[in-house]
C-alpha cells in the first residue's frame, strides 16, 4: 500500500471510531519510515507534548500532520492518564488512571493456530477465576493480544494499587499458572527462527499496543478484535483491509469482575517491576519452548485436548451411539460445543438453566423458522436442511472436521484412536446416562474433560494388548 491508500483506509468512518474510542486518555504512538527506510516511531508532537487521539477526526489529522515520515500504523499505551499535557505527565505514577492487563501471544501466519490454543489456555485460567465479560482478543497479523478492559477493575482496587502494579501482576501471575501447559504447546509449535510461538509479559509503564482496526506495519492486514466465544471460530482471514471481520464489543466490561484475581495477583507478584524505587525481583516470566525439544515418546504421544474439543467429540459420540447418524452426530456434536460454550462465558445461571436457547447473533446461514429434534430431555433447533443450529448459523459436518477433528489431530492424537475411544467410553454408560442432559455432563463428560488424552492413550493400549 502506498500512503495514499494507507489514508483512503484510514478515512473510513467505523476506523477512525474504533481507534479513537480505543486511544482515548491513552499516550499515542504512530509508526512511520525516516528518509532511510528505517522505521521510527513518533510519540510527541512538534512541542513536545505526548501524542493523543481524542476523537474521529484526529486520526486524520495525525496521519496528515507527520506526513512526511508515510505513517501507517497506530499504536496506544497500556496506560490511561488523568493528563497528557507535558513530557513529565508520562512519567508520573500518580497520574495514570487505568491501566490495561494484556497478554503479547507472539507468532507467525504460520503458527496463528497455535498463537489460538495459546490464548485458550490462558482466557480458561482467566474464566476459571471469573474474569470472562472484560476480555478481549486483538488479532494484530502476527500474533494475539489478550486484554481484560481497564474498567474491569474497581475503584476500591485502583485506590489501594497503582493501576500499573495491577495489570503487570495479573498478567506474571496468569503466565506462572499456566506455564507447563504453554511451554508443551510451544514446544509443538513450528519451528521457525524468525517467529517462534512465544508467550511473554510486555507489561511497561510506556509499552504501547496496536489500536483496533491499525494496519499491520508490514502486512496488508489490520487489527481486529473478538470476544473469548468466538475464538473456535477466528481465522487470519478476518484481518482482510477490505471487508475486516471485528467486534465492537471489546468495548464491553463489567466492573469489579477482575478484583479477586487482581488482589491474588498483588500478593504474589508484589507489583510493576519497573518503577525506580521498586525492589529487584525474579525475572519476568517467558514462554518458549524448551531447547531441546523432547524426542516423541509413547508417553508424549498423547497430549491434552481442550474442553471444546471434548465436548464436541463426545456429545457427536453420545449422538451416534443413540441415533446412528454419523453426519448429523458431527453436527450435534458442535452444536453442543459451541452451546455449553456460550453458556460457560455469558450465562449467569451457567448449567442450572442451561436448557435455555441463547440468542447468539445471526451469520452467514439464511435460516428460517427452525424446527428442533429431541435427545432425550435435551431439546436442539434444526435448520431446514435439517443439521443442527443456533440462531441463524448451521453446524455443518465440514466445520465439526475443522473446528473439532482437525484440532484433535493437532494434539497429537489420531481422530480415528479419538473417535473410537470415545464411543467405548461412553458405551460404558446406561442409556438412561445419555438421555438425560445434565447426567452426562456431570457423570460422562466432566470426569474425563482435562484427561481425555490419558483416556484415549489408555484404551489404544488396552486394545493392543488384546490384539
Amino acid at each position: 500500500m502506498d500512503f495514499k491508500e494507507v489514508l483512503e483506509y484510514y478515512s473510513r468512518q467505523k476506523v477512525k471510531d474504533e481507534i479513537a474510542y480505543y486511544c482515548k486518555n491513552r499516550w499515542v504512538a504512530i509508526e512511520g519510515l525516516e528518509r532511510d527506510g528505517k522505521r521510527t516511531f513518533i510519540r510527541y508532537t512538534r512541542r513536545r507534548t505526548p501524542l493523543i487521539i481524542s476523537d474521529s477526526d484526529d486520526v486524520s489529522l495525525t496521519l496528515n500532520r507527520f506526513r512526511f515520515f508515510k505513517p501507517r500504523t497506530i499504536y496506544a499505551s497500556i496506560n490511561c492518564y488523568r493528563r497528557l499535557r507535558s513530557k513529565e505527565d508520562v512519567d508520573q505514577p500518580s497520574n495514570i488512571a487505568e491501566s490495561t492487563p494484556i497478554w503479547d501471544v507472539d507468532a507467525s501466519l504460520e503458527s496463528w493456530e497455535y498463537a489460538v490454543k495459546a490464548s485458550e489456555i490462558i482466557i480458561d485460567f482467566l474464566d476459571k477465576e471469573g474474569v470472562n465479560h472484560s476480555v478481549y482478543l486483538k488479532w494484530s497479523g502476527r500474533g494475539i493480544h489478550i486484554h481484560i478492559h481497564e474498567k474491569a477493575f474497581s475503584e476500591d482496587i485502583l485506590k489501594k494499587h497503582n493501576p500499573l502494579d495491577v495489570a503487570f501482576s495479573i498478567v506474571e501471575y496468569t503466565l506462572k499458572r499456566t506455564k507447563d501447559h504453554l511451554v508443551k504447546l510451544a514446544e509443538k509449535a513450528p519451528r521457525t527462527e524468525e517467529r517462534p510461538l512465544r508467550i511473554e509479559n510486555k507489561i511497561d509503564i510506556k509499552r504501547v499496543f496496536t489500536a483496533p482496526l491499525s494496519l499491520h506495519r508490514q502486512l496488508n492486514l489490520c487489527c481486529v478484535c473478538f470476544k473469548p466465544n468466538d475464538i473456535n471460530n477466528f481465522s487470519p482471514e478476518w484481518a482482510n483491509i477490505e471487508n475486516p471481520r471485528h467486534n465492537s464489543s471489546w468495548r464491553k466490561y463489567e466492573e469489579g469482575e477482575g478484583d479477586r484475581l487482581a488482589e491474588k495477583a498483588l500478593a504474589e507478584v508484589g507489583g510493576y517491576d519497573g518503577w525506580r524505587e521498586a525492589p529487584r525481583r525474579s525475572r519476568r516470566v517467558m514462554v518458549k519452548a524448551r531447547v531441546p525439544v523432547k524426542t516423541t515418546t509413547e508417553a508424549s504421544t498423547y497430549r491434552k485436548v481442550g474442553r471444546f474439543q471434548v465436548m464436541g467429540l463426545l456429545q457427536a459420540a453420545r449422538y451416534y451411539i443413540v441415533k446412528g447418524n454419523i453426519e448429523k452426530a458431527k453436527s450435534f456434536g458442535l452444536n453442543r460445543a459451541i452451546f455449553y460454550a456460550w453458556a460457560k462465558r455469558y450465562a449467569r445461571d451457567r448449567l442450572t438453566k442451561i436448557a435455555r436457547r441463547p440468542k447468539i447473533k445471526a451469520a452467514d446461514a439464511q435460516i428460517d423458522k427452525p424446527t428442533c429434534e429431541q435427545i432425550g430431555n435435551e431439546i436442539a433447533y434444526l435448520s431446514p436442511r435439517g443439521w443442527f443450529a443456533i440462531g441463524r448459523t448451521e453446524q455443518l459436518p465440514e466445520d465439526y472436521d475443522r473446528q473439532i477433528a482437525k484440532r484433535i489431530g493437532s494434539a497429537a492424537i489420531l481422530y480415528k484412536d479419538a473417535w473410537e475411544a470415545s464411543i467405548k467410553y461412553l458405551s460404558r454408560f446406561s442409556r438412561d446416562i445419555l438421555l438425560d442432559q445434565q447426567r452426562f455432563y456431570k457423570e460422562a463428560y466432566v470426569p474425563v474433560r482435562d484427561r481425555f488424552h490419558i483416556l484415549v492413550k489408555t484404551m489404544m493400549k488396552d486394545k493392543k494388548e488384546k490384539t
